[in-house]
């Protein structure tokens, strides 16, 4: 069993010292680029500009960054079912308030869960309108106290809120 591993990992380890060692050559001279991303540099170079030998220097390419696009979550995309699912008051003493907004008409299903997941009371069950939407409901005398998760489900999107119960 230890030889089977030792192979295997003595292989990944080659493997990646053989792309490390591609990589590095095929980035070209490293006295030509310039940049800041020389790393590992530990002695500079001679002052004939020729190589010392004992020295060991790796150049690595510039990063570019990628700005993601910032959208405002409260314009409604096309493809987007179910936005601005907001439940209160949290913590809840004896009613429960569900708002939320759908794009257009479909199923709508609010269940409470446990932590671990399973269904402890299913609150809405209906077709509904486009628009934003209100549900209350009373919990008097129906959970005990304790974490739950409210889940709402709208077509084949969810939304997940977590509450606590007082």
């Amino acid at each position: 069993m230890k030889k089977r591993y030792t192979k295997i990992y003595s292989r990944a380890a080659l493997f990646t010292a053989m792309a490390m060692c591609i990589s590095f050559t095929m980035a070209g001279n490293p006295r030509t680029q310039k940049g800041d991303t020389t790393y590992l540099h530990l002695q500079k170079l001679n002052k004939s500009n020729k190589p010392n030998y004992k020295s060991f220097r790796i150049t690595l390419p510039s990063v570019k960054t990628i700005s993601a696009p910032v959208s405002k979550p409260s314009v409604l995309d096309d493809r987007q079912l179910l936005s601005n699912v907001v439940v209160f008051p949290n913590p809840v003493t004896d009613q429960i308030n569900v708002k939320y907004t759908i794009s257009r008409n479909s199923q709508v299903n609010i269940k409470i869960m446990d932590v671990l997941g399973n269904e402890v009371l299913t609150l809405l069950s209906r077709r509904v309108e486009p628009g934003e939407q209100k549900f209350t409901y009373s919990l008097e005398n129906k959970l005990n106290s304790g974490f739950y998760f409210i889940r709402v489900v709208v077509g084949t999107e969810s939304q997940i809120r977590r509450i606590s119960i007082l």
